[in-house]
């Protein structure tokens, strides 16, 4: 079946580029000027994959960003953005944006990204398994995290990373790999972000147990084991 992009771009001449360009790549395509005409479609519509500018009319990128993960939408997002600004980065991602990219860049660079995060998807679409330690586990079909029978609500980077860490249970994860593998390899900003976020994750997961799954290994990092006390 034929992938189909939406693009959310207000600026023509970039939106007629990159319809033009993805459509020779073979990919479907519908432009979308702005956030409220973007959220019409991705509601109605299924999509491959969103290419999504920040600074759009009506609903800028983030807001529409946020609804389409409200509504537990998980179609990949990748966000355009002319701003160079750390903040604007960080906060797409802990939104749940799968990627990003900064204008002007190269249509090669974005038809790579596009393919990564396609490919991504197909393997996540896939495996439908369960991922357990214990009375933790993680339905990846259903997006739900459950402990001792007790349902867990996380953010997206809070299940991504949890998923992260029982995807490579019993191993060792340094902060350096769990920011490529859940934040992205072009992150900019501080290790310390892992930190934080296992802190919140271990207020969810763990407190309140007599076992605790999260361990921090000095000095190299994170890891979920089978017998963690």
């Amino acid at each position: 079946m034929q992938e189909r992009i939406l693009i959310v771009e207000d600026e023509q001449k970039i939106s007629r580029v990159l319809q033009l360009e993805l459509e020779y790549e073979g990919y479907e395509t519908i432009v979308a000027a702005d956030g409220k005409q973007a959220l019409e479609y991705i509601e109605a519509e299924e999509w491959s994959l969103i290419l999504l500018d920040i600074m759009i009319p009506e609903l800028s990128g983030l807001e529409v960003l946020r609804r389409v993960r409200r509504q537990e939408n998980d179609t990949p997002v990748i966000l355009l953005t002319a701003r160079d600004e750390v903040y604007d980065k960080v906060n797409g991602l802990d939104l749940g944006a799968n990627d990003y990219i900064t204008k002007p860049f190269q249509i090669e660079e974005l038809l790579a990204r596009i393919r990564a995060n396609l490919r991504k998807t197909v393997q996540s679409g896939s495996s439908n398994e369960t991922l357990q330690v214990g009375d933790l586990q993680i339905d990846t079909a259903a997006h739900e995290v459950i402990r001792s029978g007790n349902m867990i609500e996380l953010t997206p980077r809070e299940y991504n990373l949890l998923v992260c860490l029982l995807e490579n249970k019993n191993r060792v994860l340094t902060r350096e790999q769990l920011i490529e593998k859940v934040w992205g390899f072009d992150y900019i900003g501080e290790t310390n972000v892992v930190d934080v976020y296992i802190r919140y994750l271990r207020q969810k997961i763990d407190k309140g147990y007599d076992k605790a799954y999260i361990q921090t290994i000095r000095g190299v990092g994170y890891s979920i084991k089978e017998g963690s006390q």
